[in-house]
């Protein structure tokens, strides 16, 4: 099967999305398949290599000529929640070279794809990492808070505020438009965990919608060779440096416990990359925290391996976190938010503990339990381990083949 995967960015970026589309297209290339990726350009990377079978075209469009007025991160840029015709134009040049039987979207790239969808012979799927179908800025979250629910008022004020008062209601309207363009003409969607269909309310459409969480490879082990980034049985956190990652409650949290009578208290390290949305710099940290950006998966994976427990600690409905899975698969217990799909993977009391989100009282105190009981974090830790099988690669991906050839035999059926 000819399979053509659609994301903003693709590794060496950093962050879930990325490693899910690589691990789903590394997994499906070891099942016989062929799989290519369309992925926005960015910096020095190539317009186009290889990556273990995957082929990976990097394109660019009007996004990048206008990149400071639209859509951009540090080092990231993100295609609109609309088509953008350069971007359009190059993907039906991969497309005319692929010729795919299967286009698998993972975020506002699919936009720039729905111009060609109607006369594509390809299956449209869609997986939805997040809240974009009802949300403009995907996550949720208003003023640094959960949202209640989109209102046309709020999401107008709400996208003033995020991307400017120019460009704000202009995203918000065309994310709405787009939206209900992309539920009309997906063959089926895919929601990383209940809670990202329920929020997205898909269990009202008329598309099909599957539930199939985000996975990890079978065997998860750094390569090469390297020291551990961080201390041996620090605190880990790893994840966008955002606040609606929940980094100002676990500095709260692990300040308040540098406090108490925990002696030696073991250091928090936090890896990930910048968004600008909180300062950072050394001196805004409490003693013992550290900050690493921009670091390989591999370098995450040997910081996995040299902590004792993981931070999930996000406030918005984090949907389905795969840093969270690979701690996992390393034998961490976690400490996460009780919120969106973390309760799908953390057993509470079992392989971690579930907290309200944005409480650094009840944070501070299930990390504490943890820290001054070593063994409970090795028995949660192995609970954790086992748990993690039914997110691993073997278990996940035929789900995801298994709805592939569906889709083709229905277009082969009533073509």
């Amino acid at each position: 099967m000819q399979i053509v995967m659609l994301s903003h960015t693709y590794p060496p970026l950093l962050g879930g999305i990325e490693r899910h589309v690589r691990n789903l297209s590394r997994a499906l290339v070891q099942r016989g398949h062929q799989v290519a990726v369309v992925t926005l350009a960015s910096g020095d990377l190539p317009a186009y290599e290889e990556d273990e079978g995957v082929r990976v075209y990097r394109i660019r469009g009007t996004i990048h000529r206008l990149e400071r007025m639209l859509f951009q991160q540090p080092g990231r840029s993100y295609a609109p929640p609309v088509a953008d015709p350069e971007l359009t134009r190059a993907i039906g040049q991969v497309l005319q070279r692929e010729r795919p039987t299967i286009v698998h979207a993972h975020n506002w790239l699919v936009h720039s794809y729905l111009p060609l969808a109607r006369r594509s012979p390809a299956r449209l799927v869609v997986t939805l990492h997040d809240y974009g179908l009802i949300c403009a800025r995907w996550n949720l979250m208003e003023r640094g808070q959960p949202c209640p629910g989109p209102s046309p008022l709020r999401c107008l004020a709400c996208g003033a505020r995020e991307y400017g008062a120019l460009k704000g209601p202009p995203t918000v309207a065309l994310n709405w438009l787009g939206a209900k363009a992309e539920r009309r003409m997906v063959d089926a969607f895919i929601a990383v965990s209940g809670a990202v269909a329920r929020i997205n309310r898909l269990d009202a459409e008329q598309a099909r919608v599957e539930i199939i969480p985000n996975f990890i490879a079978d065997e998860v082990e750094p390569g090469g060779a390297g020291e551990a980034p961080i201390p041996a049985g620090a605190l880990l956190f790893v994840g966008a440096l955002a606040r609606s990652k929940g980094l100002p409650t676990l500095l709260a949290a692990y300040d308040d416990l540098r406090r108490s009578s925990i002696d030696p208290l073991p250091p928090l390290a936090l890896i990930g990359y910048a968004t600008g949305d909180m300062p950072l710099d050394q001196a805004s940290l409490p003693p013992g925290v550290s900050v690493l950006t921009d670091q390989p998966n591999d370098v995450v994976l040997r910081a996995w391996q040299a902590c004792s427990l993981g931070v999930v600690p996000s406030v918005w409905p984090e949907p389905c976190p795969t840093v969270a899975m690979e701690a996992m698969a390393m034998g961490k217990p976690l400490v996460a938010s009780d919120v969106g799909g973390l309760p799908d993977l953390v057993a509470h009391g079992e392989t971690g503990f579930l907290v309200p989100p944005g409480d650094p009282l009840a944070l501070r105190n299930a990390l504490a339990m943890l820290v001054s009981n070593p063994e409970l974090c090795a028995t949660m830790g192995a609970a954790a381990r086992q748990r993690v099988a039914a997110f691993r690669a073997s278990a996940v991906v035929g789900k995801i083949e298994t709805l592939y050839k569906q889709l083709t035999y229905a277009t082969r059926t009533t073509a």
